[in-house]
C-alpha cells in the first residue's frame, strides 16, 4: 500500500503544479516565475498544516504519505525554484531575482507556520 498512496499522490501533486503553473501564466505572464513562488508557498503551508495533524495523528499513515511525501513532495518545486532564481539573475534584474529568492523563503517559513496555527485552531 505503502508505494500505491506515495503514487497516487504524486501523481495528483505533479498533475496540480503543472495545472496551476499555466493558469497563473496564463493570468499574470511569465516575466516571474508567479507559478513556482505560489507553489512553493502553498506547499509549505499545506506541508505545515498536514504535519501537525499528522503529529496529533488525526491523519492515518497512508493519508500522509499520500499527502506528504507523494502530493507535496512532487508539488513543490525546489529544483524549479532554484533554476527560476538563477534565470532572473541572468537575464532581468537583480532585484527580482533577490526579491523572489528572499521571498519565497521567508514567505514558505511563514507559510508553514500559518499551516501549523490553522491546525491547532482546527485541533
Amino acid at each position: 500500500m505503502v508505494p500505491i498512496a506515495i503514487s497516487v499522490g504524486a501523481i495528483l501533486g505533479s498533475l496540480s503544479r503543472y495545472y496551476l503553473t499555466v493558469l497563473l501564466a496564463r493570468r499574470f505572464g511569465t516575466r516571474f516565475p508567479y507559478g513556482t513562488f505560489v507553489i512553493n508557498l502553498s506547499g509549505a503551508l499545506l506541508m505545515g498544516f498536514f504535519a501537525t495533524l499528522a503529529l496529533s495523528q488525526i491523519v492515518a499513515p497512508y493519508l500522509q504519505l499520500l499527502i506528504m511525501t507523494g502530493f507535496l513532495g512532487s508539488y513543490t518545486t525546489f529544483s524549479t525554484y532554484a533554476l527560476d532564481t538563477a534565470n532572473l539573475a541572468r537575464s532581468r534584474s537583480r532585484i527580482m531575482a533577490f526579491s523572489y529568492w528572499a521571498g519565497s523563503a521567508v514567505g514558505g517559513g511563514l507559510c508553514l507556520e500559518l499551516g501549523v496555527g490553522i491546525a491547532r485552531w482546527l485541533l
